[in-house]
């Protein structure tokens, strides 16, 4: 049987529209609550707690309110830390020795869209079969357990803090960033008051963008899915470097000193051949399908193996641990560095880039990139349902573009896992073809879909 609820990462989806309402959030809270408490009861005998956070849309107060009831009435223990970047949560689970964390958040989703997702005691994403048991408990009637057993919940003033100073420990003791210029895009979400102290306290010289947040204004024309802000400031204060958050803070592109946006695909072959060198490397490096195919060709001339997951950051760990390896990513900017880190972090990933920086006696970004030719990629989407995928109309535009490329290209269609749409990817050698390419398949999928 197919997920109800569950996709890629978590639940998502418009506020106040089902899922993504005060009930449903209230139950989810308490099945996760029994399935968690279940699994860390088997191994510890205290009480369960679980830590939830949440990034900056204004129906975030809303859904932490819900779940920390729905949890209570499971008997489970609620530690609240307030707006903090997803992988901070994933940290504080581990440090605080939890259950699980929950983070309320639609990642760089607008702010009227909300979502739910969960780490484990690991800080890693819980195990499909534990997502299973939430959906099956999901659908058996709420219980309250005795009163004597409900759960307290504790605000945890401190977090912040915390995790400020894990983000400077990944690099090592002594590290200073004193003499770059910085310009910080915190996309008005959850790094707002993170990410500048961090490099701040590091040394460097930062100028601070969107990171004054109404609850509204979050992702809005700002952060790494709308980088144009940031490459105009960057020039503007003519600084050395520009980086750029999503909402919740797993992702991370950046800008070099002419304005120019280093994406995911940039920032993993920086990593890569800056742990190589630092011997820290410690096996390949792990891409998805969306990855442009200059990463491949330009890590295989360093002699760095390169394999693709389906696109999610979940997919791109489970293929690291399966594979034992510490570099993975997407071009999106998820970036996972498994020796400092259990999840995408983008906080983190920007200070491995700096180190890659120092390490190269360079404030000029754009030299550690001369080796790799990037091909022209052009990402498309178009709002429609997975289903138009099996059409044959779109099965055929796919195939005659498909032939036209030959082997001097790819075409990717998938159906996003957190939003009611279809990617649609071409890649080859020549820019204009690539572009009209994707155009006709968008046009063909966006007809067929009307008439569905």
């Amino acid at each position: 049987m197919g997920r109800r609820y569950f996709g890629t990462d978590g639940i998502r989806g418009r506020v106040g529209e089902f899922p993504i309402t005060p009930e449903f959030v209230l139950k989810l809270g308490w099945a996760a609550g029994r399935v968690l408490a279940r699994h860390q009861q088997a191994a510890k005998s205290s009480k369960p707690r679980i830590l939830i956070g949440k990034d900056t849309r204004i129906s975030g107060y809303m859904f932490e309110s819900a779940l920390e009831a729905g949890l209570s009435a499971a008997g489970v223990d609620i530690y609240l830390l307030g707006p903090m970047p997803t992988p901070a949560i994933a940290y504080l689970t581990r440090t605080f020795h939890a259950a699980a964390g929950i983070v309320i958040s639609a990642s760089h989703n607008p702010f009227a869209d909300n979502g739910i997702k969960f780490f484990n005691a690991d800080g890693s994403k819980l195990p499909d079969a534990w997502e299973d048991e939430i959906e099956a408990e999901l659908e058996q009637p709420m219980q309250t357990v005795a009163p004597e057993a409900l759960g307290k919940a504790v605000r945890v003033n401190d977090a912040a803090g915390r995790y400020i100073e894990y983000c400077k420990s990944t690099l090592p003791y002594g590290t200073s960033l004193a003499g770059l210029h910085l310009v910080v895009d915190c996309a008005h979400g959850a790094t707002y008051h993170i990410a500048p102290a961090v490099l701040k306290e590091l040394g460097a010289q930062v100028t601070v963008m969107a990171a004054q947040p109404d609850g509204f204004n979050i992702n809005a024309q700002v952060g790494s899915t709308h980088p144009q802000a940031l490459q105009a400031r960057v020039q503007a204060e003519s600084a050395d470097l520009g980086i750029a958050f999503d909402g919740d803070g797993d992702r991370v592109v950046m800008v070099d000193a002419q304005g120019r946006l280093l994406d995911g695909d940039d920032l993993l072959y920086i990593l890569a051949t800056y742990m190589q060198q630092e011997n820290n490397l410690q096996g390949g490096v792990v891409g998805t399908l969306m990855s442009n195919l200059g990463l491949e060709l330009a890590l295989q001339a360093q002699g760095i193996d390169f394999i693709r997951a389906p696109v999610g950051d979940r997919y791109v760990m489970a293929e690291l641990v399966a594979q034992q390896w510490r570099l993975g990513g997407e071009s999106s900017g998820h970036l996972v560095c498994r020796h400092v880190q259990t999840t995408g972090d983008g906080i983190v990933a920007a200070l491995q880039v700096l180190a890659a920086l120092l390490a190269a006696q360079t404030q000029d970004i754009s030299q550690l990139l001369q080796p790799m030719r990037k091909l022209p990629q052009v990402l498309i989407n178009v709002k429609a349902h997975a289903q138009i995928l099996q059409d044959a109309q779109v099965q055929a535009q796919v195939a005659q573009v498909e032939a036209e490329l030959g082997h001097q290209g790819r075409v990717l269609l998938r159906a996003s896992g957190t939003e009611p749409v279809i990617r649609v990817m071409v890649e080859g050698q020549k820019a204009q073809q690539v572009q009209a390419l994707a155009e006709q398949i968008a046009e063909t999928l966006t007809h067929q879909s009307q008439r569905s």
